[in-house]
Parts: structure tokens; C-alpha cells; sequence
């Protein structure tokens, strides 16, 4: 039963407020002085509950849902803040998996209202708050916190972890984080806390002495996850991945089942892997047990989706939100990769993204179907086809995600492949 002022809440949420979703770079705030007001007036929830902090241009959602599958699995209450959401704003905020309840949204909402004096908090703003709140109030163990854009200045930068990781650098949100990737580097290095320990994904050339210089200044402990673990796929069958894992010569996991499947996964199991190890020596006990136990089941225990999401079979129909140059790269990788007989490529954008980087790792041999999804921030489908077309793309217009994909279901054989992508938002709208 849904909550009689659900909708008007979130609608509230939503319209009067400087969404990141909707709108863009305007919404995205240079302080963290509203974030801190809103903990003070909940009597900081956020240093109730211990917490890991993840930032990084891609790989992030993976890997929070990864460690918040192991760690459910360890017996642990755990929280689990991410953004943005697919189906349901409540997806962004779960404890063991569960959604919270619109009947809390409601009531936060409507309690913080009249408290809000001068503050004009973001969407953003006020969904942290809920979630630290949230968190408190459920008494769990830890809480997996997200960030959503950046990381120095990101509203979630309010925590002290007990861990944060970066998962890469890559190019995304230049318009906010800056134009050179030690630029976007120096902003996610923002959530390394002094004697906090921080695990980096992966060791860039470009970014690996930023990180070393901070870690230093901050007295934290540093490890690069790649240079600690080795892995290697042994076999896949669509629906999930196995992978044997060393650790310097020594053999760690073998046959490590992982329900989220896509290569570019390895890189942040080594991330996650990095992560537990750090986790126990804290005085957490994760065991072998809990880790295979829970990277098998990472979309059940957590209700992860979006990233290689099967939707379909003859034609099997692939949705995947990669949207950066970085992602997309990694994501077409994989697309290769796959046996069809014809491809047709059901692709939506964001108005705001450089497309002379992004349409060019697009394949050729494609039929596209160019659409719009349901925010204003979407790229127009006839700007989108003008655009493709000065790559070699071609393909018809749609104005919904949902004709784009309808259409692309009636040209496809029973070989073919169907894959949407190109943004989060054009994921969404079929999901």
C-alpha cells in the first residue's frame, strides 16, 4: 500500500529544489555548511553509526553493493546509501537490502519542514540527511555511504569512515571537478580523513602521487588494490562470472562466483577484496565463507541493477548505465564480446555530456534507435541522430525509451542483440 502523501513529498523533493538528476551542474553546491546544519539539527546521526565512504568516476555503485552484500552475509546490519536511483528514490536508501519505507520519507519530511529557517537544502542535501538519520535510527553495524558526485565537496563528506576507498579517476562532471584528471583526483582525494585508512582501486600514473601526497599529509594508511590482488575469469554463463583470485604467489579464491557480470568487474572485486582485508584488521570478522556467499547473490541481497542487466532472451536484451568516456570504453570492450547476428542499440543521453568523447566508442555495424529519456537534463533524439551521424552511427528517432526499444523488439531476430545504454536515465526509463 503505498503512503497517502508519498507522492506529494517527493514531489516536494524533487520540484523545489536544485536537483543534481534533473538539472545538472547549477545544482551542484561548493560547501558542505548546509549538510552540517541539517546533521546538527538532527543531533548528528552520522557519527552514530561507523561507516565506509566510496567515491570514484566509475565502479563506485559496484563496489559499495559488493561490500554490502559480503558484509550482510557476515551477520553484520548493514546500511547502504547510493545515488542515483533507477525505479524508486527509496532505492538510494536500504538497511540489509530492504528499501526504507515511504511512510519515512513522509515523516522526516514533513518533521524537518518547518525547521528549515533560512536553509535551502539541495534534493541531494536533504537525502543524505534522511539516510544518516535513517541509519541511526535503524542501529546498524555500518553503513556503506556512496558519494555522489566528486567527493571533497560531496554532501556525503560530512562522515569520519572508518574506511574510504576511490575506486579510478576518470573523465566525468569536468564542468564541477575540474579538466585535468589530477584536478578531478585532488576532488575525490577530499574524502580521506586523517588516520583513516584508503584503499584506490587502481594505480593511474597521472593520479597515484596525488593520492600518495594526501595519504601522506593525512597520516593514512594507502593501499593500491591492484597492485595487492591479481585476477583472472575462469568462465562465465551470462547470468553471473567465477574467478580465480591471487594474493602476491598465493592462490586465494578459487571458482569466486560473482552475480554481476561484466570484465570490467574484476577491477573492483580487487577494490572489494582490498576493502574486507582492511575491514578485519578494524576488528571486523569477515570470513571466506560470507565473501563467496555474498559476491554470488550481490543483486538479491542488495537489489543492485543497471549494470549488465539482463532483460531478455531470443533476442537477449542487455541494459547497462556506463555513460562516461571511461565506463563506456569498458562496457563496449564487453559488447564485443558477445555472439549476435545483427546489434541494435537503443541509445538515450544527457544534454551535458561531451559526445565527440562517447559517440566515437560506439560500434558502426549498429542499428541505433535514438531516444529521450523522461528528465530535462535528456538530450533531444533529433540533436542526438545529428550528432551520431557526423560518427557514422545511423538509425531512427524515438521521443520515449520505451517506442526506441518497442521498435528495436520488432526488427530484432531471435539472434540479434539488443542493448540500451548511454546513460543511467535512459536505463531507468526501462527498467
Amino acid at each position: 500500500m503505498s503512503h497517502p502523501a508519498y507522492a506529494a513529498t517527493l514531489e516536494f523533493l524533487y520540484q523545489q529544489l536544485p536537483m543534481y538528476q534533473r538539472i545538472g551542474a547549477a545544482a551542484y553546491k561548493k560547501d558542505l555548511s548546509n549538510t552540517q546544519a541539517l546533521c546538527k539539527l538532527l543531533g548528528q546521526p552520522q557519527k552514530k553509526f561507523k561507516s565506509i565512504h566510496i567515491a570514484g568516476t566509475n565502479g563506485k555503485g559496484s563496489v559499495s553493493h559488493m561490500l554490502a552484500a559480503v558484509l550482510q552475509e557476515s551477520g553484520y546490519k548493514t546500511g547502504l546509501y547510493t545515488s542515483p536511483h533507477l525505479r524508486d528514490f527509496r532505492e538510494r536508501i536500504r538497511v540489509n537490502g530492504k528499501m526504507i519505507e515511504e511512510a519515512q520519507v513522509v515523516e522526516f519530511t514533513e518533521f524537518m519542514k518547518p525547521q528549515m529557517g533560512d536553509l535551502q537544502p539541495s534534493f541531494f542535501e536533504w537525502t543524505v540527511a534522511l539516510a544518516f538519520h535513517h541509519f541511526a535510527q535503524e542501529n546498524v553495524d555500518i553503513a556503506v555511504i556512496e558519494t555522489g558526485l566528486g567527493g571533497r565537496l560531496d554532501s556525503t563528506n560530512v562522515i569520519t569512515p572508518i574506511l574510504s576507498v576511490i575506486t579510478n579517476i576518470g573523465w566525468d562532471h569536468m564542468d564541477m571537478l575540474g579538466h585535468t584528471l589530477e584536478a578531478i583526483a585532488g576532488e575525490k582525494a577530499g574524502i580521506i580523513k586523517p588516520d583513516v585508512p584508503v584503499v584506490i582501486g587502481e594505480t593511474q600514473p597521472e593520479t597515484a602521487f596525488i593520492f600518495e601526497k594526501v595519504a601522506n599529509e593525512k597520516r593514512s594508511l594507502l593501499k593500491f588494490a591492484d597492485q595487492i590482488y591479481k585476477i583472472s575469469q575462469q568462465g562465465t554463463n551470462g547470468r553471473s562470472a567465477r574467478y580465480e583470485v591471487r594474493k602476491g604467489n598465493k592462490l586465494y579464491f578459487e571458482n569466486l562466483e560473482l552475480d554481476l557480470v561484466g570484465d570490467y568487474q574484476m577491477r573492483n572485486l580487487a577494490s572489494v577484496l582490498t576493502s574486507i582485508d582492511q575491514l578485519n584488521t578494524a576488528g571486523f570478522l569477515i570470513e571466506q565463507d560470507s565473501i563467496y556467499a555474498g559476491l554470488s547473490q550481490v543483486q538479491e541481497l542488495t537489489g543492485f541493477a543497471g549494470r549488465w542487466t539482463i532483460l531478455g532472451d531470443s533476442p537477449k536484451i542487455i541494459a547497462d548505465t556506463g555513460h562516461n568516456e571511461n565506463g563506456l570504453r569498458l562496457v563496449m570492450a564487453q559488447l564485443s564480446r558477445e555472439k549476435f547476428q545483427k546489434l541494435h542499440f537503443v541509445l538515450g543521453v544527457v544534454g551535458d555530456k561531451d559526445l565527440s568523447k562517447i559517440l566515437p566508442l560506439l560500434p558502426i555495424n549498429a542499428k541505433y534507435y535514438f531516444c529521450k529519456s523522461s528528465i530535462p537534463r535528456a538530450l533531444n533524439e533529433v540533436s542526438l541522430q545529428a550528432e551520431a551521424k557526423k560518427y557514422g552511427l545511423e538509425g531512427h528517432t524515438y521521443s520515449t525509451v520505451g517506442e526506441a526499444l518497442s521498435s528495436a523488439k520488432l526488427n530484432a531476430s531471435a539472434l540479434d542483440l539488443i542493448f540500451v545504454g548511454g546513460s543511467t536515465f535512459t536505463v531507468a526509463d526501462i527498467i
